[in-house]
């Protein structure tokens, strides 16, 4: 099998047919045909079926093992370019979408300006979603939150962050700045759904101090949780994160010294080595949360917040 064969079966795959992934690339549908002919042939299965030009499961396989060669291959490109030279490559990164928001545009900012010739492809996601990416190679590292334990990725703590109570200013819990879990034993609460992380924790916190939550509404995604709670529509715990800095705000944020913090982590597979891109990236992205914690409440970065690292 040779690398054509290979990137034409991804093609297939991201687009759907023989005919579109010609296009994409930019070859005719002929070639694509002929590669992925050869490539049964000498694997003895079917990858693509003809009539709905969709990849078969032996072909999905396949195609999820073409992708980390694909990528290996650039990446030793971007490697080999960047000896004795200026930093190159994609970096390929998942962020859960309460640290993209305030963490995305400065890191952007700050590559365009250190690294120019590092591109940074970024997917938005759970940390349920983007951990098997970073496994199957499919992402270089992701921006997550902890626990997270597989033995083959490699996970640096990056920053603690407080859970806040959002409140709407018309509610009357708007008019405390702290509060405890025993003042939500009758509230009506937007809450994760079961088994979600954040659900579990505020489960937990809330078991010990002898409280069962009251579930409003059950919403699967913080952003839409902090969302709803900012327009009224209940009261939310959620990452200091996820609210962002507003002097005329209609909502309030309640501290809850009860509950434990969120560790936000990079993570990467251990092997291979990673980039000299991604290096630079992780890189960037630890001196842009560490000027910018300042202007984030709730973040914290001493040592004593966050657990161990763990070496690779």
């Amino acid at each position: 099998m040779d690398v054509r064969q290979l990137a034409a079966l991804v093609a297939i795959a991201d687009h759907g047919s023989f005919s579109a992934a010609a296009r994409a690339l930019y070859t005719v549908q002929s070639n694509v045909s002929g590669h992925i002919a050869k490539l049964e042939r000498e694997l003895g299965v079917v990858l693509v079926d003809r009539t709905t030009g969709s990849v078969t499961e032996p072909g999905a396989r396949v195609v999820e093992r073409a992708r980390r060669v694909l990528h290996e291959l650039d990446d030793i490109t971007a490697d080999m370019a960047s000896i004795d030279a200026e930093v190159a490559g994609d970096v390929r990164i998942g962020v859960i979408g309460t640290t993209a928001r305030w963490l995305m545009p400065r890191l952007l900012s700050a590559i365009d300006e250190e690294h120019p010739r590092v591109h940074i492809v970024a997917t938005e996601g759970s940390t349920s979603s983007l951990v098997p990416n970073v496994i199957a190679g499919r992402l270089s590292a992701a921006v997550v939150h902890l626990p997270v334990d597989d033995p083959e990725l490699q996970i640096d703590p990056l920053f603690a962050e407080d859970l806040v109570v959002v409140a709407h200013r018309s509610h009357p819990l708007s008019e405390a700045a702290s509060i405890d879990l025993t003042a939500l034993r009758d509230v009506p609460l937007l809450l994760p759904p079961p088994g979600a992380a954040l659900r579990r924790v505020l489960d937990r916190a809330a078991a010990a101090a002898g409280v069962t939550l009251r579930a409003q509404a059950e919403i699967d995604g913080v952003r839409l949780l902090a969302s709803l709670a900012f327009d009224g529509y209940g009261v939310a715990i959620v990452p200091a994160t996820a609210v962002p800095r507003r002097s005329d705000a209609d909502y309030r944020c309640l501290s809850l010294p009860e509950l434990p913090r969120r560790v936000v982590a990079w993570v990467r597979r251990r092997r291979p080595a990673p980039t000299a891109a991604v290096h630079a990236v992780e890189s960037t992205l630890r001196h842009v949360i560490e000027m910018g914690a300042t202007d984030q409440p709730g973040v914290h970065l001493a040592p004593a917040a966050l657990p161990a690292h763990r070496s690779a």
